[in-house]
Parts: C-alpha cells; sequence; structure tokens
C-alpha cells in the first residue's frame, strides 16, 4: 500500500509541473549600476542625416544611444559626438541626466544585425556616463554593462537627440 502511495504522489508530482517559457523577442535590457534593468517600451528610428536613435524606457527613466548609421560594426562611446548613449530619470525627486560625449565617458555599442527586411535593429552595449549636473557628487556617473538589444522595430522619421 505505502508503495503505491509512493507511486501516486511521484505521479501526482510529475503531472504538476509545467515549463513557463517566457520569450524576450523583442527587448532592450543591461544591467544599470550593476542592477538589472528591462526596457517596458523600445523602438529605434533613422534620422534624415543617417544617424541611428535606439531607445529604451521603464518608468521615468530612458536609455538613448545613438550610432552614426545602422550599419552592423562597434562604435566607440567618449570620442566624438556622432556615437553617444545617454540616461534620463525624469522623476521629480530623481531628476538626473547622464551621457558621453567628447572626451565624456566611455564605452561601445556594437550593432550585429540590421535586417532591412523586417525593420529590427540588434546589437549590444556597455557605457559610463557622467552627471550633466557636476554639483551632484554623490552620482558623478552611471554605469551599464552586459546591454542587450534585440530585434528593436525600426522606423524611418526625425527624433531629435540632444
Amino acid at each position: 500500500m505505502k508503495k503505491c502511495l509512493y507511486l501516486l504522489a511521484l505521479i501526482f508530482l510529475v503531472s504538476s509541473c509545467t515549463e513557463d517559457v517566457k520569450f524576450n523577442n523583442p527587448a532592450f535590457q543591461t544591467l544599470k549600476n550593476n542592477d538589472f534593468w528591462r526596457a517596458r517600451n523600445y523602438e529605434a528610428h533613422i534620422e534624415s542625416n543617417g544617424n541611428l536613435i535606439i531607445e529604451g524606457s521603464l518608468g521615468y527613466e530612458k536609455v538613448t544611444l545613438q550610432t552614426q548609421s545602422p550599419q552592423a560594426k562597434t562604435y566607440v562611446l567618449g570620442v566624438d559626438e556622432a556615437s553617444k548613449a545617454m540616461f534620463s530619470d525624469t522623476f521629480p525627486e530623481r531628476l538626473s541626466e547622464f551621457s558621453t560625449g567628447v572626451d565624456s565617458g566611455s564605452g561601445q555599442i556594437v550593432i550585429t544585425e540590421y535586417d532591412v527586411v523586417n525593420k529590427t535593429i540588434s546589437g549590444t552595449f556597455k557605457f559610463n556616463a557622467v552627471n550633466a549636473d557636476e554639483e551632484d557628487i554623490e552620482n558623478p556617473t552611471i554605469s551599464f554593462t552586459e546591454g542587450v538589444f534585440y530585434k528593436v522595430p525600426v522606423s524611418e522619421g526625425s527624433v531629435l537627440i540632444e
């Protein structure tokens, strides 16, 4: 009788297990100061001058990546204004803005695939950006590592980036 109960319990246990698989397709995620950060909204635009803008946002927070083109290659950050990365938090109590630029910050954006047919872009990124508020000595920089954008929809249009 005990063997039957054990067998029944085992069958019940095995049959009640399910595997819930959730795919991140498309996706925009990273580690922000070593904490997992996943964008709820994401989009990409190609400006009339050829620049690619990729944006991911979560609530009041937004990460913006800019490259000179959607061409698959590595774009180095902190060298010029053509390729740069920005983070902004518009929540009133945490209002802040960080960016890379000429001799400011560092990092890279690697575009691994630009699918012209399906109009999606994929790649990786990492960057250290400098706070625009130099008086904020508690948060002089912000760090994003292990960033991934995967099959983010690309539209043609003009989006201004400052």
